[in-house]
Order: C-alpha cells, then structure tokens, then sequence
C-alpha cells in the first residue's frame, strides 16, 4: 500500500467517524429538546422520556431538521405556547452544542 493510498484510508476512517459523531450528536440534540418541550407541555417522568423518543423518531422522516421543527412548533401550538420558529432553533442551535460537548465526552 502505498503512501497516497493509507493517507486516502485515513481521510476516508475520518470522514466515517466525523459523520458518525454528526449523526450522535443530532440524535442527542433532538432528546435534549424533546425532553426541553417536554417541560414546557407540562410532561413529567415517563411521558416527559416517551415525548422525547417521539421528537427523536420524528428527525427520519426526511433529510434536515424542518420535520423536527414542524412537530414540535405543533406540539408547542396546539398546548397554547406561544413560542416562534426563530425561538426554536435558537433553541436547537444551543442544544446542538451541548450535545455536541457531550458526544466528544462520550457521555
């Protein structure tokens, strides 16, 4: 093998790890949120856990975080809540660096 062939292998196992560490860490932005709503729907204990898996599930529907968005802005909107789009992703965006420390941290 070649030089150029193990630097090639290198580069490919690191784009490997960074994606899997980008998927983690959205995976784990999305809990912290859906337990953060959870909060906010008034959800404790199992109910509180339960929402959080929904919100979780609900970021395979398709590609980027807008399914993330449109269930928990109508989660949010159907309990009265008068928080906006632009409040959640700031949201999201904070929580997306909590997460993120946590999945370097292997915690």
């Amino acid at each position: 093998m070649s030089t150029f062939d193990k630097r090639e292998e290198g580069f490919e196992k690191k784009y490997a790890l960074d994606e899997e560490q980008k998927f983690k860490a959205e995976a784990r932005r999305n809990r912290l949120l859906g337990m953060w709503v959870a909060e906010k729907l008034g959800l404790t204990g199992e109910a509180a856990t339960a929402y959080a898996k929904e919100v979780v599930a609900s970021d395979f529907e398709e590609a980027g975080d807008a399914d993330v968005v449109r269930k928990v802005l109508a989660d949010l909107t159907a309990k009265g809540s008068a928080i906006t789009e632009p409040q959640l992703r700031v949201k999201m965006d904070e929580l997306m660096a909590q997460a993120i420390q946590q999945v370097k941290a292997g915690t």
